[in-house]
């Protein structure tokens, strides 16, 4: 019951947010404002979505509550592609990053990276703790590739480059949106039909083998289905960082449970609350002097830092 409670008084508070968020100072105009705040909406709906999914599940599967999937270089995959067209097509990547194409092609790299990894690793019959660990030195090696980039391109260029490592709402076309939702909604789909056997996964691979679920199938659907969750995420908003964490453990304190079925909803409610939270600041209290990702990732980031340094007795 109470989680019932808690998810009821998230989704009024977001559902307030969202009516604060959509007409607070519009003057009621139907016929710019309000439409153009109506896709950044569509925006953080979908990327607190999409977050509040692939954090949970991500953590599920590997049975670490301090792990997201950014760990794995799907993130840093989107901002080397980025860096490399700003190299390559210096001013014109404005237009060419603009493009609903350009997010086509980032999710579609960042699919074929996450296919190559998991079944190089998983085929090889290698233990999740070493796919996390080859994950982050490719993270790492990717990140570092794209800083040797941003030294080889203009202070103009690397103010574009900026842009697309923060986390933001103001670049999304609505054909990008539309092709998202898509996605995202097939994927929603296939995870409500999951519920059973994700609660199954997360028990470890040999409950999971008992209780007659392929482990492998299991792990590489999931696993792919997260990996189209951050790419949607990624080329909608930009990296999110640490955000993950704070999600998915603020979800299982309310929820009281570890079920799915009640942890995702609530994942994705408070992840689209806070979304909405930063949005807000940004526009109303800091007059766009800051960002939404830097507000995310200071807030996420001490959560972090405060669950990294928090005595085990207390959890």
């Amino acid at each position: 019951m109470s989680a019932q409670r808690n998810f009821l008084i998230a989704g009024l508070l977001a559902l307030a947010l969202s009516l604060i968020f959509l007409l607070y100072g519009s003057g009621l105009d139907t016929a710019y404002v309000i439409p153009r705040r109506l896709l950044r909406l569509g925006s953080i709906v979908l990327a607190g979505l999409c977050i509040g999914l692939s954090s949970v599940i991500f953590q599920s599967l590997l049975g670490n509550r301090i792990l997201t999937p950014a760990i794995m270089g799907y993130e840093a995959v989107y901002l080397m592609f980025q860096a490399l067209l700003i190299l390559l097509l210096g001013s014109a990547s404005l237009i060419t990053l603009n493009a609903p194409a350009n997010a086509a092609v980032s999710i579609m790299l960042m699919l074929g990276y996450s296919w190559a990894l998991h079944h190089w690793l998983l085929r090889a019959g290698r233990s999740h703790l070493y796919l996390l660990l080859v994950g982050l030195v490719l993270s790492m090696v990717l990140s570092t590739f794209t800083q040797f980039i941003q030294l080889r391109i203009s202070p103009g260029e690397f103010s574009i480059m900026q842009s697309f490592s923060q986390a933001g709402f103001n670049r999304v076309p609505p054909l990008q949106l539309l092709c998202s939702a898509l996605l995202v909604l097939g994927v929603c789909l296939i995870v409500l039909r999951q519920l059973s056997i994700l609660d199954v996964l997360a028990l470890g691979r040999e409950q999971a083998l008992s209780l007659g679920v392929d482990h492998q199938r299991g792990m590489r659907l999931q696993l792919a289905l997260i990996a189209v969750l951050v790419a949607v995420s990624t080329s909608l908003v930009g990296p999110t960082a640490f955000m993950g964490v704070f999600i998915a453990n603020t979800s299982y304190m309310l929820a009281g449970s570890m079920r799915h079925r009640v942890t995702l909803p609530l994942s994705c409610v408070l992840s689209i609350t806070l979304f909405l939270i930063a949005q807000l600041l940004v526009e109303h209290l800091f007059n766009y002097r800051t960002t939404v990702g830097i507000l995310v990732n200071l807030v996420c980031g001490t959560y972090f830092l405060v669950l990294m340094l928090r005595p085990r007795d207390s959890t």
